[in-house]
């Protein structure tokens, strides 16, 4: 799955330092060594049907047909590399509940905070931009969370969010 949750032990003289972190990313079904492999094996093929014109004036007129489209499949292949630079870090506190989205093309981080006491995971089955859309509710705005994750995905998170912050809301025993 494209989250990992991360249980870190607190340290003596840091009792609000995040116990639990969860991270999100966008799921990568071509990594790099993969592209590497496809334009290999795509320049190739596209370059076959050159050879019938090899040393005829025809292969100028082809030539910047198919170095345009080799570049225009790289660049497609790498725009969505870039857009799946998305991170989100949920962090768990006993006195906070923080996230943080990194989106790709956006200097600052976007984060939202709020008491998770007060938090709520809600999941919208219909209606919202994607199925099974997931929101947390409790700080200054409702704020959506693993919206690049599979429906599938997101009803399990669901589960996983609603156990990890009824946990963390539960006070401290004294």
């Amino acid at each position: 799955m494209p989250y990992r949750w991360i249980e870190t032990a607190p340290t003596e003289g840091q009792a609000d330092a995040p116990a639990t972190e969860l991270h999100l990313w966008p799921y990568r079904s071509l990594p790099r060594k993969g592209f590497v492999i496809f334009i290999v094996i795509f320049v190739t093929l596209i370059s076959l049907p050159l050879f019938a014109v090899l040393g005829r004036v025809e292969l100028w007129w082809l030539l910047p047909f198919v170095m345009a489209t080799v570049a225009g499949v790289w660049w497609a292949i790498s725009a969505s590399y870039r857009t799946g630079e998305v991170r989100e870090v949920l962090s768990f506190s006993p006195q906070k509940l923080r996230l943080i989205r990194r989106d790709p093309g956006r200097a600052e981080a976007r984060d939202w905070e709020a008491n998770p006491h007060w938090v709520r995971v809600e999941m919208h089955v219909k209606g919202g931009p994607v199925p099974n859309y997931l929101t947390l509710l409790g700080g200054p705005r409702e704020v959506e969370i693993g919206a690049f994750l599979s429906p599938e995905e997101r009803r399990d998170l669901h589960g996983e969010l609603t156990r990890h912050i009824a946990k963390a809301s539960v006070p401290d025993p004294l």
